[in-house]
């Protein structure tokens, strides 16, 4: 047995990636800014470098729409979110958001932010709502039938994550102020509470209301119960730092998928914080060294999970129930 297996072996967590997909698709060329994956995997949308905003239905050869945020201008698109019932999407640059139709592929409202730079973005279902993380510690709750607005003031510092449930009534979000907060989006109140040793970096609310996920900028990665605050799991790895750059949870709540920068996917078991598996996409060529920041990460059945890259690459994976 290699030292290597032993350790392994020895430690909870530790697995060796599966580096061959069972199918690779090229989502745009020249690699992407942004993507997000609709919950039950079936759509995505895929922000380009030279080439818009494309929405693709899983296994398909040639995209449903493409988009252009600001007409002829270069494609500065960095945040992309589909709504839970793969409804309507939002995209967003620095300084302004748009609300698309998935229906019919077109767009329904633009809007400019002026006072601070857009961080994150979210939209509940048929579009009711959409939450707005800012540089300046607001995010703003925007409804565009009502025009109704409100504005969440907990944080302190520069928000880096949020995330809306389906009905658009609770908000999670998390900053530089070391923590994540679960709110109502009808008046702002904080329901929970969530403290983290240093920055959270992202934070994710189960579509069923069950959990919220925080992660900071070090070790500490937890799962909650969404009802009562309390802490469920630790995720539970040995490196001294990991970064998550998206966060989903299975639909029988059993499971955790999460994207890092660093090309890796990872499977958890939400109520041990075990890792159960890992993959590791293709990366960008024309970078040196090659790597690849996992965008998007998505369930299409029990059996496959989706991955969206920088790389511009959509790749579906195998999940092992053995492990």
């Amino acid at each position: 047995m290699s030292l290597f297996f032993a350790m392994c072996s020895a430690l909870s967590g530790c697995t060796i990636p599966d580096t061959t997909p069972l199918k690779t698709s090229r989502a745009v060329e020249e690699g992407a800014y942004a993507a997000d994956i609709s919950p039950d995997g079936t759509v995505s949308v895929v922000s380009g470098v030279n080439n818009g905003i494309n929405v693709w239905k899983t296994g398909s050869d040639t995209p449903t729409f493409q988009w252009s945020h600001q007409g002829g201008a270069d494609n500065t698109v960095v945040l992309v979110h589909i709504s839970a019932d793969n409804q309507y999407a939002v995209t967003a640059d620095r300084t302004a958001f748009a609300l698309w139709n998935m229906n019919n592929g077109e767009p329904e409202g633009f809007w400019r932010i002026d006072e601070s730079s857009v961080r994150d973005i979210a939209v509940a279902n048929a579009g009711r709502g959409i939450l707005v993380g800012r540089s300046n510690g607001t995010v703003m709750y925007f409804e565009p039938q009502t025009q109704r607005r409100l504005e969440f003031l907990g944080h302190q510092e520069k928000v880096n994550s949020v995330d809306i449930s389906p009905n658009g009534r609770f908000a999670v979000s998390g900053g530089n102020d070391y923590t994540a907060y679960l709110w109502s989006t009808e008046s702002g109140q904080i329901i929970h509470t969530f403290h983290h040793p240093t920055r959270v970096t992202l934070v994710a609310l189960d579509d069923q209301g069950r959990y919220v996920f925080t992660a900071d900028s070090q070790q500490k990665s937890q799962i909650w119960d969404a009802q009562t605050g309390e802490p469920i799991s630790n995720l539970q790895y040995i490196a001294r730092q990991k970064i998550f750059t998206d966060a989903v949870f299975s639909a029988d709540g059993k499971y955790l998928l999460t994207g890092s920068p660093s090309r890796r996917i990872f499977l958890w078991d939400v109520q041990t914080g075990e890792q159960l598996e890992s993959w590791e996409v293709e990366p960008r060529q024309d970078h040196s060294p090659p790597t690849a920041v996992v965008y998007g990460v998505g369930f299409i059945d029990d059996d496959r999970i989706l991955s969206l890259s920088s790389s511009g690459l959509a790749e579906i994976w195998e999940v092992n129930h053995d492990n």
